[in-house]
């Protein structure tokens, strides 16, 4: 099995994009790939991580609830001997300052991949996906933060267009991207 020790730095992959490009679906199967090759990982959908209703008042954005959440995940995790973090969240690209703090003192090595597809692409899996009221909103902020993603990204970031790809070939280029 491959090595748990935490006697490496850290290695931290951060999938972002907007709605409906595959982010949970390719991080999951990043996963998958993962067991196959016996590479010992974690996987946290930071979706999950903010969902507290009403908002601290002194936290309206729940940024603070974000990172206390991963903070307590990843010493969960560390605690185990990981220390490679498979994690997903729109805009995790843009928070390596947010995720320092939470993940502690020492080495942190980041792999920042930023999933992009066509509108019409997203339109499509977005409708599959959204069978309520939230379809039109979703389908604008997507638009919106795919375009302020590409405009901020910062250096470094890999890019993977999903269009085209199976999920299994778009997770093969976010882990050839974090060389693990």
């Amino acid at each position: 099995m491959d090595e748990l020790a935490t006697t490496g730095p850290r290695q931290v992959l951060l999938i972002g994009g907007g709605a409906g490009v595959g982010k949970s679906t390719v991080a999951w199967e990043v996963s998958v790939l993962l067991r196959a090759r016996d590479v010992a990982h974690c996987v946290i959908e930071g979706d999950v991580l903010d969902q507290v209703h009403p908002a601290p008042a002194d936290d309206p954005a729940r940024s603070r609830v974000t990172e206390r959440n991963l903070a307590a995940l990843w010493s969960n995790y560390t605690d185990l001997g990981h220390h490679r973090l498979v994690y997903t969240n729109t805009v995790s690209i843009l928070e390596v300052p947010m995720f320092r703090r939470a993940l502690g003192p020492g080495p942190l090595r980041f792999t920042l991949v930023l999933l992009t597809a066509g509108e019409d692409v997203v339109r499509e899996r977005l409708t599959r996906r959204e069978t309520g009221s939230q379809l039109e909103p979703h389908i604008e902020r997507s638009r919106r933060m795919a375009a302020h993603l590409e405009a901020t990204a910062p250096e470094g970031t890999v890019r993977v267009a999903t269009d085209g790809l199976g999920v299994a070939q778009v997770a093969e280029r976010v882990v050839a991207a974090a060389a693990w």
